[in-house]
């Protein structure tokens, strides 16, 4: 136990004034319109519509038609007091083929909506690609080849010079972890592809294409906006303290985040991530120069947390636990690590099945500062999906959420208490949306979409999260 954790704790704790107070959304999972305006499908329109992939047959054709309806969700963000909004950019809607020149129309709706947040006094923080590559561009070989980050850096470009004179704020990739290792690894996600080492390679041309990207926004924007780049780093724990199961944390760590961390922050993969994955590939891929490029100079660094992970080691043949990290299915998405096994920690869960533990956010947020003193650091997504009930009068009450945001909020409070620089808190999400393979079966928003009516309500969890954001004190839910 720390002792941040043992210190008596004020009833309300205050957060600087100037803190980043939002919520996120992504392109696909919102946006709807899957056809209008010159948009073109990508790999998750494809993905959805390939039987058997999403959860009974749900696609994003229509999502919460946030495309028609961006100016009611501002609305509702203004009236509830955030002061910040993230969102994603569909590659495909502003540059359908992933090459050539941009479709007006689609980089018209961008505008329309930077201009609707920035006249409700809500900073948009922009992110290029939330895994929705162009289908033109997975049929010529997706991530795993070396253009696909060539292309992209030019799409950021293009970006760029739409929306730079007004969006300070701009993420490179969401998550590329996601798009390598459950796109191409384990295929539970878009393009649906089971290859390790597709997935390695996967990894180093999305750290590539950062790194250009970087490079093309510099070049493109004006010298006070702010770069970053948001992943899904994971606190990962050791079942014991024995060696093997030391050694299974450092093999989780290696692949699901120094994989990043490594050619990002410091200029090189870490040399245990490519002695574990030496069976599969020996890195030919990774050309001369190639981590010089993904090293740019960052303003801020991006962080999602949902849940911890815990692991251990597992003997070669031996059963491993039901939870066996593989995400619903036979392929694995950790090249490197078939000698590890994922458990699911003790007590209370969200619908998806994932372990409340706020701690592990605190934990997290402590090592990356103390391994990048000088990077500010953001919570790019939080959140937690539930099985909201609607009640008689139209409204949800949604305590468990509020509970969780509380308990998260309160870990980031506690790492800004010993000097962490943590400069803002994304909600995720804003609204009930396509929840990926899961399609609308899950809902992580902070407000209810009737998916029939598209009408929106904001829960109970949005109202007190509303509170929190305009005074800046994180109050208990619900509390006078």
């Amino acid at each position: 136990m720390t002792a941040s954790e043992t210190r008596p704790l004020t009833a309300i704790r205050s957060f600087p004034s100037d803190f980043l107070w939002g919520a996120a959304t992504a392109a696909y999972q919102i946006e709807g319109a899957a056809a209008e305006d010159g948009r073109t499908p990508s790999i998750w329109d494809t993905f959805s519509h390939t039987p058997g992939k999403v959860f009974e047959g749900h696609t994003g054709d229509v999502a919460v038609d946030h495309y028609h309806r961006f100016r009611e969700d501002v609305g509702i963000m203004s009236e509830l007091g955030l002061n910040a909004y993230r969102f994603s950019v569909s590659w495909s809607r502003v540059q359908p083929t992933g090459r050539g020149p941009a479709v007006q129309k689609g980089l018209d709706f961008y505008r329309a909506l930077v201009d609707e947040l920035l006249a409700a006094g809500i900073e948009p923080a922009l992110t290029l690609y939330h895994w929705d590559l162009p289908q033109e561009l997975e049929d010529a070989g997706g991530w795993p080849e070396r253009a696909t980050a060539e292309r992209f850096a030019e799409y950021a470009g293009i970006v760029a010079d739409a929306l730079g004179d007004r969006v300070t704020r701009w993420t490179t990739l969401n998550e590329p972890w996601c798009t390598a290792f459950l796109g191409y690894g384990s295929g539970v996600h878009a393009p649906g592809r089971t290859d390790q080492v597709d997935s390695l390679r996967a990894a180093h041309h999305l750290n590539l294409g950062h790194g250009l990207a970087v490079q093309a926004l510099r070049a493109a924007l004006p010298a006070d906006r702010q770069l970053a780049v948001s992943l899904n780093l994971h606190e990962v724990r050791p079942l014991t303290d024995s060696a093997e199961d030391r050694d299974a944390a450092r093999r989780i760590d290696a692949v699901g985040n120094r994989i990043w961390l490594g050619p990002m922050l410091d200029g090189a993969y870490p040399e245990d991530l490519l002695a574990d994955t030496a069976h599969l590939t020996d890195w030919s891929f990774v050309r001369d120069g190639d981590t010089a490029a993904v090293r740019q100079p960052l303003d801020l660094l991006a962080v999602n947390y949902y849940t911890p992970t815990l692991v251990s080691h597992v003997a070669e043949g031996a059963e491993k636990p039901q939870d066996d990290g593989h995400g619903n299915s036979e392929h694995s998405p950790w090249p490197g690590a078939d000698s590890v096994a994922f458990h699911r920690a003790p007590g209370e869960r969200t619908a998806m099945g994932w372990p409340v533990d706020a701690s592990a956010l605190y934990d997290l947020l402590s090592r990356v500062s103390a391994a990048y003193p000088d990077l500010p650091l953001v919570i790019s997504e939080n959140g937690a999906a539930y099985e909201d009930e609607v009640g008689e009068d139209g409204s949800v009450h949604d305590p468990e959420r509020a509970a969780y945001v509380h308990a998260h909020l309160e870990a980031v409070h506690r790492a800004l208490t010993d000097g962490v620089d943590v400069r803002g808190y994304f909600l995720w999400s804003l609204l009930d949306n396509f929840e990926w393979a899961y399609g609308y079966a899950k809902r992580f928003g902070a407000v209810r979409v009737d998916y029939d009516t598209l009408e929106r309500t904001p829960k109970s969890s949005a109202l007190w999260y509303g509170r929190v954001a305009r005074t800046g004190e994180l109050h208990a839910p619900f509390s006078d």
